[in-house]
């Protein structure tokens, strides 16, 4: 059987001329300013034609190109190694990581807007470029070119105002969370929210009435941006209905996206909210084949509209093997390896439980001894590895590099970075771990953590939060582009 394994040959096109790309190369989109530069519903309506005939041509001249074989080990191993997905958005590099429409992090800190000079990027600014592939439009020219850094904010301040005035949200999904018990989880009370959101949507509406299937896309679009700037309030709702006795803060209209969720939880420093930016930012995308992203684009490929794709994105981020593909490591007799994908808030707690039995101040040496034991046990040992990943995973380092620049005493902080040295020496010592690197789970929770929002059960909701922003730049692209109904063969075993 002949299907698509590991990176395409167009993936590893697209990969080659990103790494090629210099940072001024980057901001080759940056020009003069005008008024349809503001408004993203007017950028994308320009360059949806460009991108259709793109995939026509795409089609026409490599439709027939064979981009690898499926073998039984793939169809058994959960798909793992397939190529069957397009996601213009992202795509994941195992020694690079993520790079944002061909952006890798660091590049995204440098060239997207920031609320503050040498400020963490605006995540509504990754939401542009997630949709047009532009790093922004600047009005000072020369002068917004690294390493000056004196980015221009016209767009994303636009984005900013136009998500502050979608993010209304009626009291019957407050009404339909507060009817589950206080004690469902988050993820359950979230995803309740989010259906109810349902029905506004505008792509329902318009179906129903008929519409081409050229305009799929305007409706997926309203649909999206409404969701993208409503689900902080959702997710903000949960968190102070379980931990904060229901009392609820108001949006504050002077923040960005970023640091209106963080306000919206009850957590007003700067630097909170600068992490909350970050975190947003990093966690948004990390292209198609993880659960939630795909299933998002599964349910969208039927036509079901932005909520109902993202719900069920939702439900698949709950799942206990999801959660950025953090590999827990168990050592059992005869020595085995066994990968569980876990979340941050895992993470966080076996951190804790380090320093409750061995104390804040424990050597490497002694480190050393813990991880050992903990192997030895059977027990894991959490926030190393990833299943594409083979270095280091960059969301993990720009973490640490925020740790280092506001928190650089914090005991936590100070064991994670213990960690990093003492855990890959030895996973790989054990000889079977393709990746001993830390993820991007191994930090994120100390950090949260450190600011006051120490509720690990909820840290899943932030990453759904998040990723409220890939996923639905996706389907706006999936309608625009007119992607089919996703119906792979599935075989017995006979």
């Amino acid at each position: 059987m002949v299907f698509m394994r590991g990176v395409s040959t167009l993936s590893r096109l697209r990969s080659r001329v990103s790494q090629q790309s210099s940072l001024s190369n980057s901001v080759r989109w940056l020009q003069t300013q005008s008024s349809s530069d503001l408004d993203l519903h007017s950028q994308l309506k320009e360059l949806i034609p460009e991108q259709l005939e793109r995939l026509k041509k795409l089609k026409a001249e490599h439709g027939k190109v064979q981009l690898g074989n499926i073998t039984v080990d793939m169809v058994l191993g959960g798909m793992r190694g397939m190529t069957g997905l397009l996601w213009e958005t992202s795509l994941l590099d195992p020694d690079e990581g993520i790079r944002f429409r061909g952006l890798s992090i660091p590049e995204c800190q440098k060239l997207l807007p920031a609320s503050k000079p040498d400020g963490e990027p605006l995540p509504e600014g990754l939401l542009w470029l997630l949709l047009t592939g532009k790093v922004g439009i600047c009005c000072l020219t020369t002068y917004c070119f690294p390493p000056f850094n004196l980015r221009c904010k016209a767009q994303v301040d636009a984005l900013s105002q136009e998500l502050r005035g979608r993010a209304v949200v009626p009291d019957y999904v407050f009404k339909a969370i507060d009817a589950l018990p206080v004690s469902a989880h988050p993820m359950t009370q979230f995803a309740t929210g989010v259906m109810a959101l349902q029905v506004q949507s505008e792509f329902q509406k318009a179906y129903d009435k008929g519409i081409p299937k050229s305009k799929y896309w305007e409706p997926t679009y309203e649909d999206a941006l409404s969701l993208i700037a409503r689900v902080p309030l959702v997710a903000s709702y949960v968190y102070r209905r379980i931990h904060k006795d229901g009392k609820i803060i108001a949006m504050d209209n002077s923040l960005d996206y970023g640091g209106n969720f963080s306000h919206l939880l009850g957590f007003n420093s700067p630097q909170m909210q600068e992490l909350m930016r970050l975190y947003v930012t990093i966690h948004s995308d990390h292209e198609g084949g993880n659960v939630s992203a795909h299933t998002g684009h599964l349910v969208g490929s039927a036509l079901s509209d932005p909520y109902l794709s993202f719900a069920a994105a939702l439900n698949g981020l709950a799942g206990p093997l999801h959660g950025l593909a953090n590999q827990e490591l168990s050592v059992e007799l005869p020595v085995a390896t066994l990968l569980k994908i876990i979340e941050a808030e895992e993470v966080l707690l076996w951190i804790k439980s380090v320093v409750d039995e061995c104390g804040e101040n424990i050597s490497k040496e002694q480190l050393k001894d813990y991880v050992w034991k903990t192997l030895n046990s059977g027990k894991v040992v959490p926030g190393f590895g990833h299943g594409v990943l083979r270095k280091t995973d960059p969301r993990y380092t720009c973490q640490r590099e925020f740790a280092l620049k506001h928190l650089p005493d914090d005991p936590l902080f100070q064991l994670v970075s213990k960690l990093y040295e003492v855990v890959p020496p030895i996973l790989t010592e054990l000889g079977k771990v393709k990746n001993p690197w830390p993820n991007v789970d191994a930090h994120s929770g100390v950090l949260l953590n450190h600011f006051g929002l120490t509720e690990a059960r909820y840290y899943t909701v932030l990453f759904g939060v998040s990723r409220s922003i890939g996923i639905c730049s996706q389907l706006i692209w999936d309608r625009a582009l007119g992607l089919p109904l996703e119906r792979p063969k599935s075989v017995t075993m006979e």
